[in-house]
């Protein structure tokens, strides 16, 4: 039996699980590239006097627990990397054999991780309409944009896909399904849109993926054979399965709550890829493993 497809990916989005500390972002690498066996590594970047009004930027933090400094905006200064910096994580990922990426939340962010060449870049739910940015990225990256879905409508989804291919770059393009919550609960996880997503657009884009913010790893095993079944039946590729990933899910700070610590990435990395070999058709009727029991094992006798 062969797997058509090239095996699904999995993305450990670190974000900003590193608490702004450059040498906890190099040990999550470490860890998801080594003990996990992760395919990406995935940062997030932000401009935040850009991306945030004055008042969203002088505003407490909602939840003061989760707080890095004393405004919305001094929180997430504290956890934000700079360029020279990402250019540190892009090497170890180099040095430990793993993808780097990093999420793009503005304009400013987009022109910087460019000038990086990741083999991918994600706008995320919160900005997938901002076209401005994305158009950027059109003219100005050649790897594979990668975008979710999450708090959008069908609309903004076609109206999303239609821009891509307007500028000849749909082919590059990873369209995922997203329910955006932190954690999501399973019946809000909604697996089978990512069955919509390759019934509207498997065709029209690059790939189909899921971006999951849920707890344990079943429904990304789901995830997968959702998408493997619709790309048996003809209506694209299911390519990538993202999930947040820390060191300790009692740490401070709004996603290590939804996120899977080394254990659960190892595992949800060891399910997705045997899993992944599951998923295919028999090659021939009587497989060779089947052929030994049935040699022994087979009654091949009958009554009138």
């Amino acid at each position: 039996m062969t797997q058509a497809s090239p095996p699904v990916q999995v993305i450990a989005e670190i974000g900003c699980n590193h608490k702004g500390d450059l040498e906890i972002a190099k040990e999550l690498i470490r860890v998801a590239a080594h003990v996990c066996k992760a395919d990406v590594a995935k940062f997030q970047k932000r401009h935040n006097r850009e991306l945030l009004t004055a008042s969203e930027y002088d505003t407490p933090h909602p939840v003061p627990e989760n707080a890095y400094g004393p405004t919305y905006g001094a929180h997430r200064e504290f956890l934000e990397l700079d360029l020279d910096q990402h250019k540190e994580l892009v090497e170890e990922c180099r040095a430990n054999g793993i993808a780097y990426s990093t999420s793009v939340w503005d304009l400013t962010s987009a022109k910087e991780m460019t000038t990086l060449n990741p083999p991918m870049l994600k706008i995320p739910s919160a900005t997938n309409q901002h076209y401005e940015l994305q158009g950027y990225l059109c003219e100005h990256f050649a790897g594979e944009i990668h975008v979710s879905t999450g708090m959008s409508t069908g609309d903004e989804i076609g109206k999303l896909v239609d821009f891509y291919e307007e500028r000849g770059r749909a082919k590059d393009l990873v369209v995922y399904s997203c329910t955006s919550g932190y954690p999501v609960a399973f019946e809000d996880i909604c697996l089978f849109e990512i069955k919509s997503l390759m019934e509207r657009f498997g065709d029209r884009v690059r790939s189909i993926g899921f971006s999951g913010h849920h707890l344990g790893i079943a429904a990304d095993v789901a995830a997968l054979a959702v998408g493997r079944m619709m790309e048996a039946e003809g209506k694209g590729t299911f390519s990538h399965i993202e999930r947040h990933f820390t060191l300790d899910r009692t740490w401070k700070g709004t996603d290590h709550a939804a996120s899977l610590e080394p254990d659960g990435l190892r595992r949800l990395c060891r399910d997705i890829a045997n899993v992944d070999r599951a998923l295919a058709f028999k090659g021939q009727e009587i497989l060779p493993v089947e052929q030994v029991q049935r040699d022994k094992l087979k009654w091949s006798g009958g009554r009138a």
